[in-house]
């Protein structure tokens, strides 16, 4: 086998030709070449293969079937021969030496294993009848086109240090120094255009990706690091699928069968222009539009597309391309390109044969042509130099080589890279020096771009995004729309013109491929079972939480004191809330306040102006106007429990309360002694009322009173109430209300306010029945009757009572008991006074009066 055969020269001595020669059988010869001091060699695809075939070295590769000539690799050939002729002109560069070339046109992997050996061991004179040539090495070898066959031919070539400058080559692979140690390259790598790819997929907001390459190690590496790079970056790949132009029809329909039914609206694809024409072609077919392609360097630029059938479903693609470029005076040397420069060159004649569709022999047929014609008098892509940027790189190539050769030769005794200072002999030039001095060359070319290879020998990357915008029958106009550097920052690595892009089917917004919308902020994203990342179902944020950013992956849980809003976009503060004078609950409880104090007031007055009246006298009027002033202050307490807490409101609230209801009830429990000690002051030799005369109904007062004052100067100097913000009962909102500070203390003043009603209570049941045509026992013991059952009833009422509603209930406790005690104990004396004046005496009271 061939490649056997090859990997076996690898082992073996350079001198072993002869069994190169009978396996060759002749001796393969450049297309074009000339002498020089130092040589360059070339290997390009002058015409593209038929089959297109893979190989896999489980067999011996057949012989490719060339037929269609490749303008732009033909343009590349003649670049090199430009650059050197420039350089042997410029005494700066090598001066006193001279650069040649050995081009090859191999068409077909088997063509350019064998152009690269041809050009490892030279094939310059022939030695023997056999057609063996003496060894005649290149110093460094520019080519191939293609991922696939520089790696067949680098990785041979490595073992004997030659240098290899492709100019097109990406697959991230060939970076392996361990694998490829001589290979260079002008182009960047794969690996940073896969994740420029990916950014820019980002970029649009593109998550929802299909992924289509050729079957080749350009594509296949190129499409698995972008799927890499596009994951990190949050997108998803709905499929990917390996695809070539010489694939049978079943595998080609069953591609399209798949993009047709993807929901994946944006496809990339990593391909050369061949196996993206056939795969448009197919689309086009089936009538299959408004995909929107993003592409590799290997096609987006490429000057054929206009050859498919389908190429307009290619307008508005995007990709990375290499920077476009200028060659001054390249246009105009490729115009004098001319037969009779190489006349050995049997494919220069065929490619002018074709260009001019003349014969320079004569065949029958065909017109006769001498060579007299002029590329300036015909439109091709081989004289087209408006986009150099893949022409460029091998321009780049030559001079890198150059430049090395020239530092080579510049090195000076002692300061040399090699041991003890020394420097590589000219006249027995070792490759791998040259090797050397390419891995650390550095130079600027005249439109200031500076070319250096890093330790892998890649190129810095450096890239234009470029968009197919229009297409005629023979071109695509390309648009630069942005850049990007792999050598700045990340955040600065991409960058956008401010340029109007054309998208697929020429729209000019920008088309949306996700698996699902995007969740607008107030959501979140939840996966779907079993399908990828991208594919969610957005769910509100409960209450609570938040999510301000679209395709929120959680949400937010807001602060103690805020809350989310109805969008469940922001955090707002939470609504505060108290009993308020302008709230209605707050406006009938007030009205309730105001009209009860005003009510005992207007008892007040006419208990005053009737003083002197039986009823008033006899009812001890000086507890009774005590009663009634207390009793306003009681009506007049609910005022500090509206409006907004605060630490002085908190403090005075309870301890007004708790002071005014016990001089309230200290006063209804002196009526009641009184009235029992009256009752005993009738009985015959009883003395009892000079015990409780008035001074004494003054002091028990004042002592009853003294003592919770005491409980609340205790309770106020213990822990005393405080306004408090009540987050636990409501989530949505904060409950401004009074702490107790020391429950203690609420419960003992409450406490000592039931131990004097019930006291109350009991001696005024006991006195109800004492004779008397007013006996004023029975209205206090009806009084204390509502009193406690108010009281009894508040205690589970205010604890149950959320917010508000608390201290709502606490101010009905109060109306309510102040009211039972006004009703009970002054109004039907009220009623006497003014609606019956003739029970108000004397002889009534005692008794005496006829019924």
């Amino acid at each position: 086998m061939l490649m056997l055969e090859l990997l076996l020269l690898i082992s073996m001595p350079i001198q072993a030709e002869e069994l190169v020669c009978k396996r060759l059988g002749r001796a393969l010869l450049p297309e074009l070449a000339k002498d020089g001091d130092f040589k360059i060699g070339g290997i390009f695809n002058f015409r593209t293969g038929q089959d297109g075939q893979m190989f896999t070295f489980q067999s011996l590769p057949v012989q490719a079937k060339c037929k269609t000539f490749s303008y732009r690799e033909v343009q590349f050939a003649f670049t090199i021969i430009f650059a050197i002729k420039e350089i042997n002109k410029n005494s700066n560069i090598l001066p006193n030496h001279t650069l040649g070339y050995k081009i090859y046109n191999a068409c077909g992997f088997p063509n350019i294993i064998e152009s690269a050996v041809a050009l490892s061991n030279g094939q310059r004179p022939v030695i023997s009848d056999g057609n063996c040539t003496k060894a005649d090495t290149v110093h460094a070898i520019i080519g191939n086109s293609a991922s696939t066959p520089t790696m067949g031919f680098a990785r041979i070539i490595g073992r004997f240090n030659i240098p290899v400058i492709s100019h097109f080559a990406t697959c991230a692979c060939l970076s392996s120094r361990k694998d490829y140690p001589s290979f260079f390259r002008t182009i960047p790598s794969d690996y940073y255009q896969s994740r420029a790819l990916a950014q820019l997929v980002k970029y649009f907001g593109w998550t929802w990706v299909g992924a289509i390459s050729n079957k080749f190690d350009y594509g296949m590496s190129g499409i698995a690091t972008f799927i890499t790079a596009a994951q990190e970056e949050g997108v998803c790949i709905e499929y990917w699928e390996t695809f070539t132009s010489t694939d049978p029809a079943s595998a080609q329909a069953r591609i399209v069968n798949i993009i047709k039914h993807s929901t994946a609206k944006v496809i990339m694809a990593f391909m050369s222009q061949v196996e993206i024409k056939v795969l448009v072609d197919l689309l086009y077919k089936q009538n299959i539009t408004g995909l929107q392609w993003i592409g590799s360097d290997a096609w987006i630029t490429d000057n054929t597309l206009t050859e498919s059938l389908g190429h307009t479903a290619l307008i508005g693609s995007v990709g990375f391309t290499v920077p476009t470029a200028k060659i001054p005076g390249l246009g105009p040397f490729l115009q004098e390109v001319n037969p009779s420069q190489f006349p050995e060159s049997t494919f220069l004649k065929e490619f002018w044969e074709s260009v001019f569709n003349c014969s320079l022999t004569s065949r029958a047929g065909w017109r006769t042509c001498d060579g007299s014609e002029h590329f300036k008098n015909v439109k091709t892509f081989f004289t087209d130099v408006s986009d150099l940027r893949f022409t460029n790189n091998v321009y780049k190539a030559v001079y890198a080589v150059a430049y090395a050769l020239h530092n080579l030769l510049s090195c000076k005794e002692n300061k040399g890279p090699f041991i003890n200072g020394t420097c590589a002999n000219p006249s027995d030039l070792q490759l791998w020096q040259v090797l050397h001095y390419l891995q650390t060359v550095n130079y600027s070319m005249e439109s200031g771009e500076t070319v250096f290879f890093d330790n892998k020998g890649d190129s810095p990357a450096r890239y234009e995004l470029i968009n197919l915008q229009k297409a005629t029958k023979s071109t695509m106009e390309v648009v630069t729309i942005g850049y990007y550097d792999a050598t700045l920052p990340k955040a600065q690595q991409f960058s956008m013109n401010n340029i109007s892009i054309v998208w697929a089917g020429g729209r000019q917004k920008v088309p949306a491929s996700v698996c699902s919308e995007h969740c607008p902020p107030g959501t979140r994203k939840a996966l779907q079972k079993g399908k990828p990342v991208c594919c969610y179902d957005c769910i509100p944020c409960p209450p609570g939480a938040i999510s301000n950013t679209t395709d929120a992956s959680d949400c937010l849980k807001c602060p103690m004191e805020y809350w989310s809003n109805h969008r469940g976009d922001s955090c707002v503060l939470k609504e505060v809330e108290f009993l308020l004078y302008t709230e209605t609950m707050g406006i009938i409880l007030t009205v309730c306040s105001i009209f009860g104090a005003f009510l005992t007031t207007v008892i007040f007055a006419i208990f005053f102006h009737y003083r002197e009246t039986p009823i008033v006298r006899a009812n001890n009027s000086e507890l009774s106007f005590l009663l009634l002033f207390s009793l306003t202050l009681c009506f007049l307490c609910p005022l500090t429990f509206i409006s907004r807490p605060s630490e002085w409101s908190c403090m005075l609230r309870h301890t007004a309360f708790g002071i005014i209801f016990v001089l309230c009830i200290s006063c209804v429990l002196g009526k009641t002694i009184v009235v029992l000690m009256a009752f005993r002051a009738t009985l015959p030799g009883s003395n009892v009322m000079k015990w409780f005369g008035p001074p004494q109904q003054r002091l028990s007062v004042l002592s009853l009173t003294l003592i919770q004052v005491l409980i609340c100067v205790f309770w106020l100097t213990i822990s005393p109430p405080f306004p408090y913000m009540n987050m636990d009962y409501y989530q949505e909102k904060i409950i401004l209300e009074c702490c107790l500070g020391s429950a203690i203390g609420f419960w003992a003043v409450l406490g000592y306010i039931g131990v004097l009603a019930l006291l109350c209570f009991v001696l005024a049941f006991l006195a109800r029945k004492l004779p008397d045509n007013f006996n004023e026992a029975k209205f206090i013991t009806f009084s204390m009757l509502i009193f406690c059952a108010v009281w009894i009833t508040f205690i589970p009422a205010y604890i149950s009572s959320p917010g508000k509603f608390t201290v709502a209930v606490e101010i009905f406790a109060i109306l309510a008991s102040s009211s039972g005690l006004l009703f009970c104990i002054f109004i039907p004396k009220c009623y006497i006074i003014l609606f019956r004046p003739d029970e108000n005496t004397k002889k009534h009271l005692m008794g005496k009066s006829p019924h």
